[in-house]
């Protein structure tokens, strides 16, 4: 009889257990070296800060990974809410697009988020447009910057910024709009309808949600306090005091008369299929009327939500998340970081050509 000694595995099973577990241990480097290399951009980030309106703005300044310069460059809009300047990284991968273009990417913290001074419930959108040109005016102070090649991206809420901002800099290279609305108005009406269409609302509750929201259109006419609003409709629903009053401030914005202005500037209008939160076919619309076809290209992404996410991924929160950790371009839907990219490079090839910067040759419309 064979004597096993006290504490040694017995058997094979031991050395499977091991191999196993360094198996596992293996796995999951490789995992996290996928992880890392997946958020690693080719790009070279700079902290930078601007000082405006007797306030302090921290931001990044994104370059391509080599070269000195002078680069173009593309100045970020944010949308709605509390945006840091990468927006939570969110827009490293269109920073790593343009990189590849040849263009830098120039993005500030909003007011009063990470490390900049203010309240961003404080701005109207001219306020916004201000601090827009304040950053293309930085801008064109740097060396490695060149000031004649300059474009803005913006999204959702940028749509009432960007038209403004071109308005008054007729040295714009181009503008990129996300998801753009054109009326306030109009706008909160169709994304109350399109949510309570998406989540199965009854006849009564829709009837409901737009008799408050009428009540409220009355008191911002009057120019009432959130105590009267709160007084009126009873439950606030997450309305604050600033959002009151950032929205009394803003609910009149309308980018149709500063789209007039923008004539001479070649236009991206990117539009998603599944946007709850813009008419699309109501803002493509106005662009087309207002706008030249020469200087207009629409991009049409039909699997897209409002933020450019597709669809089925954002349906499922689960894999989001995933995505955003292990594959962040991939949260993008379809071509669209690459159009970006496209869209960009062929501006400044065909700059004043009419060529359409998407496909040349074709009409303004890419789907």
């Amino acid at each position: 009889m064979t004597r096993r000694t006290p504490g040694r595995p017995r058997g094979r099973g031991w050395r499977w257990t091991v191999w196993t577990l360094v198996g596992v241990l293996l796995a999951a480097a490789g995992v996290a070296g996928v992880v890392v290399w997946q958020n690693t951009y080719a790009l070279r980030e700079e902290t930078v800060s601007l000082r405006h309106d007797g306030k302090l703005l921290k931001g990044v300044l994104a370059r391509p990974e080599t070269g000195e310069g002078p680069f173009g460059l593309v100045v970020f809009v944010h949308g709605d809410g509390p945006v840091d300047a990468t927006h939570e990284t969110f827009y490293r991968p269109l920073w790593e697009s343009f990189a590849r273009a040849g263009y830098a990417s120039l993005s500030f913290d909003k007011p009063g988020t990470g490390g900049s001074e203010g309240d961003w419930l404080d701005q109207s959108m001219a306020d916004r447009a201000d601090e827009t040109l304040a950053a293309v005016a930085w801008a064109r102070g740097r060396p490695d910057i060149d000031g004649r090649r300059i474009g803005l991206w913006g999204a959702s809420q940028a749509g009432w910024v960007l038209p403004k901002v071109a308005a008054r800099d007729g040295r714009l290279q181009f503008v990129i709009a996300v998801s753009p609305a054109v009326n306030w108005l109009r706008q909160g009406r169709y994304n109350l309808l399109a949510e309570l269409r998406r989540d199965g609302a009854s006849a009564q509750e829709r009837q409901a949600a737009l008799r408050r929201r009428q009540t409220t259109l009355d008191l911002l006419r009057r120019g009432a306090s959130f105590a009267e609003y709160r007084a009126a409709v009873g439950d606030a629903d997450g309305m604050t005091p600033a959002r009151w009053s950032f929205i009394a401030r803003n609910h009149r914005s309308d980018a149709t008369a500063d789209l007039r202005a923008v004539r001479g500037t070649p236009v991206l209008l990117v539009l998603a299929g599944h946007d709850v939160n813009v008419d699309v076919a109501e803002t493509e619309a106005v662009y087309r009327d207002i706008l030249p076809a020469r200087s207009l290209t629409v991009a049409h992404y039909p699997a897209a939500t409002h933020s450019l996410v597709d669809h089925d991924l954002e349906r499922s929160r689960w894999r989001l998340t995933l995505t955003a950790v292990v594959a962040p371009r991939k949260v993008y839907t379809g071509r669209f970081l690459a159009d970006l990219e496209r869209f960009v490079r062929r501006s400044a090839a065909g700059a004043g050509t009419g060529e359409d910067p998407l496909r040349r040759g074709n009409a303004s419309e890419h789907r």
